[in-house]
């Protein structure tokens, strides 16, 4: 059974940076598909960034597009959050998302069967 563990989070100012990190534990194969969600207060949970097995395609929601960088190492089994430019908006509990099938690469947070407890950012102004 696979695992996911996010860290990082934190309280910011608006302006800082933060990087989550995400550990996939258990029986993965490290070619899989990971992502990035996050939800605010109120609001349904939303795409954030997603990266295949290789980490050679990435995609970011419109949002954080040229602010936020994921990456992976998959000799470690991780994902990471590179999040710059922080803004209030950018508050939210954040979630590593695994599809272990690495065939799979999309933003449908109802395809992704491992999910991460996610891990709290929070940016004042």
């Amino acid at each position: 059974q696979v695992q996911a563990v996010e860290s990082g989070g934190g309280l910011a100012q608006a302006g800082d940076s933060l990087r989550l990190s995400c550990v996939a534990s258990g029986r993965t194969s490290g070619r899989d598909t990971k992502a990035w969600f996050r939800q605010a207060p109120g609001k349904e949970r939303e795409f954030v960034a997603s990266i295949n097995w290789s980490g050679g395609r990435t995609t970011y929601a419109d949002s954080v597009k040229g602010r936020f960088i994921i990456s992976r190492d998959n000799d470690k089994g991780t994902v990471h959050l590179q999040m710059n430019s922080l803004k209030p908006e950018d508050t939210a509990v954040y979630y590593c998302a695994v599809h272990p099938n690495p065939a799979y690469y999309g933003n449908n947070s109802n395809l992704f069967p491992i999910w991460g407890q996610g891990t709290l950012v929070t940016v004042s102004s």
